[in-house]
């Protein structure tokens, strides 16, 4: 949020993150994205613009969590090793002329045949262990990642783009060159900002 120089405060809110029967990803990234920013909404006046998000990690319409311990990050690292998932990342912008706007980041994610030997050392560094799908794509001993279609941002934490774009329908645009400033935060060169833009 930093990167796009508008000030801004951080406020949890509570919301019940289990998936509903029949939920599909993207769908349960946006349900939870609006929750949030419902209940963050109520915690301020009328004049508060309100930005929350949610992230998943999914393999089909299969929602992948953060891992329990160690064992379960195995287990989610195995299943992912070779294979092209999808990290989904709903966010909302809660007007303050109560409105409510959504947009959902989807991103592709092809991972490499790693070694068990690899997996058990990445999973003792402790790093998977609060991340869903236990991995952190910008693991600097890891890489886990063999290439990318999608937002690069989507899959490290938040995609930028995305939310410019929210927020421009509201009338605020960061006064930042928000496709430089995220390649230069994250060395990631983004060929898909265009497209988002």
């Amino acid at each position: 949020m930093g990167l796009l120089s508008l000030e801004f405060g951080v406020v949890p809110a509570d919301v019940d993150e289990t998936a509903l029967p029949g939920e599909t990803p993207p769908n349960y990234v946006l349900r939870l994205a609006e929750s949030k920013a419902r209940a963050a909404g109520g915690l301020f006046g009328a004049d508060a613009l309100i930005v929350s998000a949610d992230t998943t990690v999914a393999i089909g319409d299969e929602i992948l969590g953060k891992p329990f311990d160690a064992e379960d990050a195995a287990c989610m690292l195995r299943r992912l090793r070779g294979r092209i998932h999808q990290v989904y990342t709903g966010i909302a912008v809660h007007h303050p002329a109560d409105i409510l706007l959504t947009d959902l980041a989807a991103t592709h994610v092809p991972m490499r045949n790693y070694t068990d030997e690899e997996m058990w050392a990445y999973i003792a560094s402790g790093d998977p262990l609060d991340k869903a799908g236990a991995y952190g794509i910008q693991h600097d001993g890891f890489h886990p990642v063999v290439g990318l279609q999608g937002c690069y941002a989507n899959v490290v934490g938040l995609p930028l783009c995305h939310l410019t774009r929210l927020l421009r329908k509201t009338g605020v645009t960061p006064d930042v060159n928000m496709p430089e400033v995220c390649r230069i935060s994250l060395g990631y060169p983004c060929l898909v900002y265009h497209s988002i833009l």
